[in-house]
């Protein structure tokens, strides 16, 4: 499921209008990012949880040039 029917599934099932259920999930998803972004950890109970971790670089083949880079 994407954003897109995220909304419209509850849309569907609140009878919310789709502009006051988009703001609502795009409020949801920025409060997260910005959580995210000041160093916190976010936990949904019953949901999932976020943060943010560090990965070591390593090799990949970039497609369009065939070259060898860090990522």
């Amino acid at each position: 499921m994407n954003k897109t029917e995220l909304i419209q599934k509850v849309t569907q099932e609140t009878g919310l209008k789709r502009p006051q259920v988009s703001l609502a999930v795009d409020m949801l998803l920025e409060s997260i990012q910005q959580a995210l972004q000041n160093g916190d950890n976010v936990q949904l109970i019953g949901f999932g949880s976020f943060e943010v971790r560090e990965l070591a670089a390593r090799e990949g083949r970039n497609p369009q040039s065939a070259r060898i880079e860090v990522l």
